[in-house]
């Protein structure tokens, strides 16, 4: 008997998931647990395993395609299925006609990889006939074209007739560009939904501080070498802002806070979200218990977490329990942002670039013009819990103790 296997629910809030990868094909024998697909969604990369040892029958879903949870993906002629666990029995016939009937309306949905492979090639995908399901152009497709020449391709490229009457001003002659539609993934949806959820729940207040790192950046610099002769990893500044802002939110624990509806929660651990960026979308993954690590433990938990968004490797457990966010906008060479808040915490903090410029300070002989090192601090914060008064400390707090982090304040260790 033929058993559905469907999309399973990846967390909480997740509602679909994009089939990435099929790691079996019909015919193929499996043993209960055994992995049959790689499933991306908005929290995490995870495989879906086999409910049931037998043969797989079909692949109803295809590579890059995303489904809502609880969607039928394949089917499995199980060995033996428990009653209560007996699906109906697929309709064969119903299916393949399904299959087999001509349809184009997801023709024009591109996957990022199709459109990334596809612009590295300069392939029109206007004139690509997809193969995958209702007509939807696949990474094969394209890689069979690099491989073979459009020829390989069933739709091939037409070019408008053009006549030029060379008595007149000559006729530009067009050219087949084209706007590409990007289809919104799940990721993409997710992301977004969350955003806009985000804005217009959470009335949005914003400050910032200029910092003087000056001396931050002349002690990393003096240790960065060694430390990464010991420890096999960069020293960047990331891990000492977040040591800075830990210990200010254990001074100021109403920052460290989340809405819930009609109470304020304070949140007793202080776990920090860091915004990571991979190729085509933003994680969160979360450092547990960060103001009880060190400078080297938190660097350690910042490589290791960035390494698996980005080769989606994260789990659910990576990805929650964050208390407040820092996302580091200065390594892109930011100086200045109004992050959204990552709901339902009740701020999130911006580091934005370093960067050298003239600053008056005080001196013996009285205010001189000095080269220095600024960053400017940016906070969102959501004004149903938090207000400028505690924020503006919080955030003078910070300033104070980045200002002040060297050999003597601070151990990396």
């Amino acid at each position: 008997m033929a058993t559905n296997i469907t999309m399973p629910q990846l967390g909480e809030s997740v509602t679909e998931g994009t089939i990435s990868k099929w790691l079996v094909k019909p015919g193929d024998k499996v043993n209960k647990y055994d992995p049959l697909a790689e499933v991306m969604t908005d929290k995490v990369n995870a495989d879906v395993p086999s409910s049931y040892t037998g043969t797989i029958k079909e692949l109803l879903v295809a590579e890059d395609e995303t489904v809502a949870v609880g969607t039928v993906i394949c089917t499995i002629e199980a060995e033996e299925v428990p009653k209560e666990l007996k699906a109906e029995p697929v309709n064969q016939q119903k299916t393949e006609s399904v299959l087999t009937t001509s349809d184009d309306s997801q023709k024009n949905r591109y996957s990022p990889a199709v459109l990334k492979l596809a612009q590295e090639h300069d392939i029109s995908l206007e004139n690509v006939k997809g193969t995958g399901k209702g007509g939807r152009i696949t990474r094969k497709d394209i890689q069979n074209i690099i491989e073979h020449g459009p020829e390989t391709n069933n739709e091939e490229p037409t070019i408008p007739e053009v006549k030029i009457d060379f008595k007149k001003q000559p006729v530009p002659v067009p050219t087949l560009s084209t706007d590409v539609e990007v289809p919104v993934t799940g990721v993409r949806k997710a992301i977004a939904e969350n955003m806009v959820r985000s804005k217009h729940e959470a009335p949005h207040a914003w400050m910032m501080v200029e910092v003087d790192v000056t001396n931050l950046v002349n002690y990393r610099q003096r240790v960065k070498e060694s430390f990464k002769e010991q420890e096999g990893m960069n020293l960047t500044f990331l891990p000492f802002f977040i040591k800075a802002t830990v210990e200010a939110l254990k001074e100021y624990p109403q920052v460290n806070s989340m809405w819930g509806g009609n109470k304020i929660i304070q949140k007793k651990d202080i776990n920090v979200s860091v915004a990571v960026a991979a190729e085509d979308a933003l994680f969160v993954p979360v450092i547990k218990q960060a103001d009880e690590k060190t400078i080297k433990g938190l660097a350690r938990e910042v490589q290791n977490l960035a390494n698996k968004a980005r080769t989606g490797q994260l789990t659910l457990a990576d990805t929650e329990g964050g208390t407040f966010t820092i996302n580091n906008t200065g390594s892109f060479g930011s100086i200045l942002s109004t992050p959204i808040i990552n709901q339902p915490q009740a701020a999130i903090l911006s580091i934005e670039s370093i960067v050298k410029k003239p600053v008056v300070i005080e001196s013996e002989v009285g205010d001189v013009i000095a080269i220095r090192s600024m960053v400017n601090l940016c906070l969102s914060l959501d004004h149903r819990i938090l207000d400028g008064l505690i924020c503006g400390r919080f955030l003078a707090r910070v300033k104070e103790k980045l200002e002040n982090m060297n050999e003597k304040t601070i151990s990396i260790y």
